[in-house]
């Protein structure tokens, strides 16, 4: 796209290039360079022309409207450090409040900042600050950022400083950050019950392999008479485990390192796990419920904050969580497009229970759309908390057969010949 120039003249001698990106009325990507005095007349040029910018930057390198000393990094201002997500969303909710009592912007920063103390959370505010005190907008200087904002925070940010409701806005984010948050929490813990106890178990298993079968086998080398074949086998494995447990460590390290690689590089393969995941015999039906939860509290959020429901559409896709959801998200926004009513392209995609698309549909017909797709994004929340309640009663007596029978196997396999010594006796 060539470089729009609002004059069509020759910039004066006044004016900087500035790079940026964005996209057109149609959501497709575009670029280019513009001439302004700066950063903040050249954003007001580009969205005059339909543009909505993503980044600006003046074209000697530095980020536009930055003054020199400023902090730098990966992406202008950014800071190291661990920040964990309740302390993004503390802040967004203590800003909110902030907003809501009168306090101007950077005051209420300032607040934010003494508050964190000298954490990287301070950091990363200052950070903010400086940008806002040097005209950036507040959804720019979030989107510095984005492994605390994601792209839907800034976007609904971006909305709300437009509509003059910025506080309200926030407040909206945060309680969907919240919400959030809470919901992974509670399919981690799930998830994280089995994988802990089995954990214990295999470490228990190799400490009776490794320890225990080896005495067993140094007192049985006196009895003289041949050993049962549980026995046998439960001593030749441990044989092998002394012997090669080194490098089958280095084996199990070398492949999480490649898999964790492969997960990271290769978005095919996340692409396949994600939809096997939502296949699996017990865990397949609470992660598809999460995933709807989640698609429907971000719809609902994004399209109440008065988002066109397209727009809305493409940015749920890029947070579904799940790429089978944001595949149909990308096709409910195509069908939409083209004519059709949210609740039939909602249906035609397959991936969504009878019960959500009909509630969808009575949103859509009584006007209270985003209302709606909180109802659902409710009703999900509570069918994942009766799953993980279901599940964590179903994988107690499970794990604790699977654990009987692991290590009673073992108990039997090394006192076997003993009990036939004694039946001989």
């Amino acid at each position: 796209m060539p470089a729009p120039d609002a004059s069509g003249a020759s910039p004066p001698a006044s004016r900087s290039a500035f790079h940026w990106q964005g996209l057109d009325r149609h959501g497709r990507a575009q670029s280019g360079v513009l001439a302004a005095s700066d950063a903040a007349l050249a954003r007001a040029l580009l969205r005059r022309q339909g543009i909505r910018v993503a980044r600006i930057r003046a074209a000697d390198g530095a980020a536009a409207g930055r003054r020199p000393g400023a902090a730098q990094g990966p992406f202008p201002g950014s800071t190291r450090g661990h920040i964990p997500e309740k302390q993004v969303v503390l802040f967004t909710r203590q800003l909110a409040t902030m907003l809501q009592a009168g306090l101007p912007l950077l005051q209420a920063l300032d607040i934010a900042i003494r508050g964190a103390g000298a954490t990287p959370m301070a950091a990363l505010l200052q950070a903010i600050r400086n940008d806002v005190s040097q005209g950036e907008s507040l959804h720019a200087a979030l989107g510095r950022h984005p492994r605390h904002f994601d792209t839907l925070s800034c976007n609904l940010v971006r909305a709300a400083a437009e509509a003059g409701m910025l506080d309200t806005m926030l407040e909206r984010i945060a309680g969907y950050r919240e919400k959030s948050l809470a919901l992974k929490g509670k399919v981690r813990s799930a998830l994280a019950y089995p994988c802990a106890v089995m954990l214990v178990a295999v470490v228990v298993t190799l400490v009776i392999m490794l320890w225990v079968v080896p005495a067993f086998e140094q007192m049985f080398r006196n009895f003289g008479a041949e050993l049962p074949l549980l026995t046998r086998s439960v001593m030749q494995v441990s044989r092998l485990l002394a012997q090669w447990w080194p490098w089958l460590l280095a084996a199990i390290g070398m492949l999480g390192a490649a898999g964790l690689h492969a997960w990271r590089r290769w978005p095919g393969m996340r692409a396949a796990a994600q939809r096997a995941s939502l296949r699996l015999p017990v865990f397949g039906p609470l992660l598809r419920k999460a995933a709807i939860a989640r698609w429907s509290r971000t719809f609902g959020t994004l399209f109440g904050a008065g988002i066109a429901l397209v727009d809305a559409l493409e940015t749920v896709a890029g947070a579904a969580g799940n790429v089978v959801y944001a595949d149909a998200s990308l096709a409910i926004r195509d069908a939409v497009r083209n004519g059709a009513s949210l609740h039939a392209a909602m249906e035609q995609t397959g991936v969504f229970p009878d019960l959500t698309v009909q509630m969808a549909a009575v949103g859509e017909e009584a006007g209270a759309l985003d209302a709606m797709l909180g109802k659902i994004a409710d009703l999900n929340e509570r069918e994942v908390d009766d799953a993980v309640a279901a599940l964590t009663s179903l994988m107690e007596p499970i794990i604790m057969a699977v654990l009987g029978i692991l290590i009673g196997g073992l108990v039997v396999a090394m006192y076997l010949p003993i009990f036939r010594m004694g039946s001989v006796v």
